[in-house]
Parts: structure tokens; C-alpha cells; sequence
């Protein structure tokens, strides 16, 4: 038995598999972005072009997409939260987390997917990139204070200089 890559716990012929084959539509917006999710470990390209919102297809590069399908090590989906894109509705908005690694290097992709509904069929519409945080490690260096590097002067006559 094999668990969906999505994230649900299910088996995957049972969750993304159907919808990633065409035997059935996603009914909703969060299970189109599963899916999608499902589709990029999977490979299925295709799918992923095709469940964007017409208009924009063109503008993708396939080539890209591919790469990064296949190129990546991809570790996990994290749904944040959805807005709306039940089966009633005919827009909705999925906040999420996929996890990969690229490269040797662990990245997030963190996005607010906009997905609308086109004839009973929920398509990907737009997406913004949630920007990230950055924390510091240690505490910022005040121009009076002794600069990290030893040398003993202040910050502000050592490294700290403009």
C-alpha cells in the first residue's frame, strides 16, 4: 500500500491518484492543491499544466516545471489554511507548505494558492509567495560595542565602517 505523497494519510489510489489519472475531479479546492502537491512527487506534469486556469497555460514553462518535479527530493505538504473552495463554492484560497530538498539544500515553498471553479472543475488561478522571517542568530551589533571579529576597537571603527 502506498500513502499519498499529500500529506492525508490515506493510500495514494484512494486520495490524489484519481484525480492525477482523470477518473475523477478534485471537489475542492484543497484537494486540487493536494493533488498538485501529489503531482509534482509523481512527476505528472501534465497534470499540473493542465489544472492551472487556461488562460495562463501558455505562460508556463514546462521545462522549469519539470526540472524542479523531478529534481527535487520533495519531503512534505503542510496545509495552513483554507478559505472558502468547498464543493458549493467557485473560488477559494489554500495557504501551504511544501518542503523539499534541491540541490544538498532544504527549502519551503510557502504560498497563498487563489483557485477558481470552471465548469465543476477546480483550477489553480494565482499564487503569492508568502514572504519568509529571518531571526537572527545572535544579537545585532551596536556601533559602540566591541566588534565580533577580536580586534578590540569598537564596531563602529573596525568592521562596522561605511
Amino acid at each position: 500500500m502506498k500513502i499519498c505523497p499529500c500529506g492525508s494519510g490515506r493510500e495514494y489510489a484512494q486520495c490524489c491518484e484519481p484525480y492525477i489519472t482523470g477518473t475523477q475531479k478534485p471537489p475542492t479546492a484543497e484537494a486540487l492543491m493536494r493533488s498538485r502537491y501529489s503531482a509534482y512527487v509523481e512527476h505528472a506534469v501534465d497534470y499540473i499544466i493542465n489544472t492551472c486556469v487556461r488562460k495562463d497555460r501558455d505562460d508556463i514553462d514546462i521545462k522549469q516545471t519539470r526540472d524542479w518535479s523531478e529534481k527535487s527530493n520533495w519531503l512534505g505538504l503542510k496545509i495552513i489554511s483554507t478559505e472558502k473552495g468547498g464543493p458549493a463554492d467557485t473560488e477559494g484560497t489554500v495557504e501551504f507548505e511544501a518542503m523539499y530538498e534541491l540541490d544538498g539544500l532544504k527549502d519551503i515553498h510557502h504560498e497563498t494558492a487563489k483557485f477558481k471553479k470552471d465548469k465543476d472543475e477546480w483550477l489553480y488561478d494565482d499564487g503569492s509567495i508568502v514572504p519568509k522571517t529571518i531571526v537572527r542568530a545572535s544579537p545585532k551589533v551596536g556601533r559602540n560595542d566591541p566588534c565580533p571579529c577580536g580586534s578590540g576597537r569598537k564596531y563602529k571603527h573596525c568592521c562596522g565602517r561605511t
